[in-house]
């Protein structure tokens, strides 16, 4: 049980097929008590039921600095404190660069990095207290590779911030005894990309991935559990890629 007793929160991960739901999955079978956040209430409370007993599932709209500090209060008021974070609410656009639009923007930064940014802020005071914790920051390939496949040059530029943001709260953090990572995936098969792929496209962007195949969400909800728990104790700022290859540096 690499996660015993250890209280998680998980944004953006009432989705049936999500990456956040997966990783909520996994860190319940490893012991965690988990708090799925999402913005509908009733969804999230059906995905907290949904992985076992004793789980949380709360409103709370990472964009709404208010929302993240009360749903982190709430968190521990619950269930006692909060020791794993994993920033995964996003949101992506098939823009291209002309077709980008103030709304456009603003909406995609402020899902996928200023949520990281408001939820960070809202648990490290516990942290701190305790000076212990992890945070782990779900970045993407695309900030990598420049996008290409489904996100825009918005949603790149934000999954970017999110990296330079990540290594500058683990540098902050660590002496505080917390570590912060990142995930960057690649093309996961998700309720986000399920409608997009058809066989003959997945078929043909497997061609360029080295292992041969699509990642799914079991893939990066792995790499959360290692960033989590204590396997990774002496490990932060760091970037995992998981992506079969398709990006090597």
């Amino acid at each position: 049980m690499l996660l015993k007793d250890r209280v998680c929160v998980i944004t953006g991960a009432a989705s049936a097929r999500g990456i956040g739901k997966a990783t909520a999955r996994l860190f319940a079978a490893q012991g965690g008590r988990v708090a799925i956040l999402d913005l509908d209430a009733g969804q999230a409370e059906a995905a907290s039921r949904d992985i076992g007993p004793g789980h949380l599932g709360l409103a709370c709209d990472v964009t709404d600095k208010a929302a993240c500090r009360a749903a982190a209060e709430e968190v521990i008021g619950r269930l006692g404190r909060i020791d794993v974070l994993v920033n995964n609410a996003g949101i992506t656009q098939p823009l291209k660069i002309m077709e980008i639009e103030a709304a456009n923007y603003e909406a995609v930064m402020d899902v996928n990095l200023r949520g990281t940014l408001y939820m960070s802020q809202a648990v490290i005071p516990a942290l701190r207290a305790q000076r212990s914790g992890s945070i782990v920051c779900m970045s993407s390939v695309s900030a990598q590779r420049g996008g290409g496949i489904f996100g825009g040059p918005h949603y790149s530029a934000a999954k970017g911030g999110v990296l330079g943001l990540q290594k500058a709260m683990a540098r902050e953090l660590g002496p505080d005894g917390i570590r912060v990572n990142a995930v960057t995936p690649g093309l996961i098969q998700t309720d986000i990309t399920g409608g997009k792929l058809t066989d003959a496209l997945k078929a043909e962007i497997s061609k360029g991935i080295p292992l041969g195949r699509l990642g799914v969400a079991d893939d990066v909800a792995n790499a959360c559990l290692f960033l989590a728990s204590d396997l990774s104790s002496y490990i932060t700022g760091a970037v995992i890629d998981v992506n079969g290859g398709m990006l090597i540096h």
